[in-house]
């Protein structure tokens, strides 16, 4: 454990900072979750909604420091792709 007064406090701001990293990896993963179930059912009319509340996260996200940019982009082009794929095949 650390014994210095400026050690305990970094010991304190890692903490705060780890607990508020893995809460927003958490909510980051749980509304890719939700896209993803959304796709696999595919249901057109949810799928918009969920589509941007995931682009709005993945977009804080990168903001937040949990995700590279280049890395946010790549998931929204290809959960595109896959929206537009279910779009697409009710139409046809």
């Amino acid at each position: 454990m650390a014994n210095h007064v400026s050690s305990l406090k970094r010991a304190r701001q890692t903490e705060t900072k780890t607990t508020i990293n893995r809460a927003n990896k958490s909510k980051l993963r749980g509304t890719l979750r939700t896209l993803r179930e959304a796709i696999a059912k595919g249901d057109a009319k949810t799928i918009g909604d969920v589509y941007r509340s995931t682009v709005s996260v993945l977009d804080k996200s990168v903001q937040k420091g949990v995700l590279h940019k280049n890395t946010a982009s790549r998931y929204k082009s290809r959960l595109n792709a896959r929206v537009k794929a279910v779009a697409t095949a009710k139409a046809a």
